[in-house]
């Protein structure tokens, strides 16, 4: 997310002519995927769609699991940045699999608003497949840019979704663009930045799923007003953890009282 901060140049010296020459400047993928923690009991997984092949990992708790938990990264890093929310996750009892859409990690291709929205739904579908999933609830979890696939595949597949959990949600792309971009930059964003989805409007077609958004006013990245918009235009039961911390800050912070939060929306 860090990186978001180049949006600035670009704004100033590209013409957006279309969504698809536009979107890569939101995405900031590693390949360098760091070793996993030996202690978590995971499983690498590979998907094949079209010309890319998906990488993804699948984390086991010990004993039987509470629930199941797809978990999409920010739009830095790859999987093996992000085991520092899921870990405890996994602790507490959840089984987790985590996504590198195309370009992230061991993936392949190039992300897009549009590919990576294909790939989550792969991800979804093949999870589903699992036999030690099919008897679990889901819950759907975003971390920063990822809030934006999450919400998307919640709304998609909403019979299926138990509960949404996003952490340091933007409410569209183009909202975060506008924000990172000159007042003069403004009206030509609008017009030629179109997310061709978004959390503030998918959050609106849930249903009664709850949803948990977590924030800091102190994020610098993500501004807290956009988890604002999100949260209030969710339908159902919903609450807000407003911590005291930067971006993505909140597991590391307080972990237990995370888990306590997600815990609750089963109930």
């Amino acid at each position: 997310m860090k990186k978001f901060t180049t949006l600035c140049f670009f704004l100033l010296t590209m013409t957006l002519i279309s969504v698809a020459q536009f979107d890569d400047k939101f995405y900031f993928p590693s390949k360098t995927v760091r070793p996993i923690d030996s202690s978590l009991n995971a499983e690498w997984i590979t998907l094949r769609t079209d010309t890319v092949s998906l990488s993804g990992l699948f984390l086991k708790p010990a004993g039987k699991p509470k629930a199941t938990i797809l978990f999409c990264h920010g739009a830095g890093g790859n999987i093996s940045t992000y085991i520092f929310m899921t870990r405890p996750l996994v602790q507490a009892g959840y089984q987790v699999l985590m996504t590198d859409f195309r370009g992230y990690g061991h993936s392949t291709g190039t992300p897009t608003h549009l590919n990576i929205a294909k790939d989550g739904q792969l991800f979804f579908d093949y999870l589903l497949k699992r036999p030690e999933v099919k008897d679990t609830r889901l819950i759907v979890f975003g971390a920063s840019i990822g809030t934006q696939i999450a919400t998307k595949l919640t709304h998609d597949n909403a019979a299926r979704v138990s509960a949404l959990v996003l952490d340091g949600p933007m409410s569209s792309f183009t909202d975060i663009a506008i924000h990172y971009a000159p007042k003069e930059q403004h009206a030509m964003i609008k017009m030629g930045l179109v997310s061709p989805y978004s959390a503030k409007t998918d959050i609106t077609q849930i249903g009664n799923i709850p949803v948990l958004v977590v924030a800091s006013k102190g994020d610098k990245e993500v501004p807290f007003y956009q988890s604002e918009v999100v949260y209030e235009a969710a339908p159902a039961a919903k609450s807000i953890w407003d911590y005291n911390g930067a971006h993505l800050e909140a597991m590391k912070i307080n972990p237990v009282e995370y888990v306590k939060r997600i815990d609750a929306l089963l109930k």
